[in-house]
């Protein structure tokens, strides 16, 4: 994607070297705690792990393929992440509410899953996410996704913090084709793109 803002590419983390998805990271906020296991782990496993053993299995993560996400360049700089994989590597997401609005069976490996985007502060506002949305379908695609899911806020029935757009914001998701499945809970949606 070009635009006069710059050039922005998207790849697959798994052919990115890991000192670039730190650089998105960071190192405070709320990226550089999650290290994009939120999802991935149980409640009583979050709890008990610190930040750097997220870190480590983030690092031991994006090196497998399909790759469970994909990095943002802006002319050559990492600026961004989306966490995206199949929906099965989540077993916290299989439980959350809002996920019981989905149409497919839960156990059903090809239905990938948008859970996260990292965008770096001084980046913001300049079509990073939608590049990274746009990356990271493809990245399904390819990956051998029937279906993406994501569960965006929906940003015009109330407002969002900035803590929960990290899902993406409902428009963002429509504006690339997704469409609504379900809204299991006040403010959010559950997206699909067949």
């Amino acid at each position: 994607m070009s635009d006069p803002a710059g050039t922005i590419q998207v790849v697959p983390s798994s052919r990115v070297p890991w000192k670039d998805v730190r650089v998105v990271f960071g190192t405070r906020g709320d990226p550089a705690s999650c290290w994009c296991q939120y999802f991935k782990v149980t409640n009583r496993e979050w709890n008990q792990a610190p930040a750097a053993d997220r870190e480590r299995a983030l690092c031991a993560q994006v090196e497998r393929e399909p790759a469970p996400g994909v990095v943002g360049y802006l002319d050559g700089e990492p600026v961004g992440w989306c966490g995206v994989e199949s929906r099965t590597h989540y077993p916290r997401l299989l439980t959350a509410t809002v996920v019981r609005g989905s149409a497919e069976p839960a156990d059903d490996g090809s239905v990938w899953a948008v859970t996260c985007f990292v965008v770096r502060v001084g980046f913001r506002r300049r079509g990073i996410a939608t590049a990274l949305l746009d990356g990271a379908v493809d990245h399904a695609r390819r990956s051998g996704a029937r279906i993406i899911e994501a569960y965006p806020v929906d940003t015009s029935e109330r407002k969002a913090s900035a803590a929960d757009l990290y899902h993406g914001s409902l428009a963002l998701y429509e504006r690339a084709g997704f469409r609504v499945v379900s809204r299991p809970v006040p403010g959010r949606a559950v997206v699909a793109l067949d």
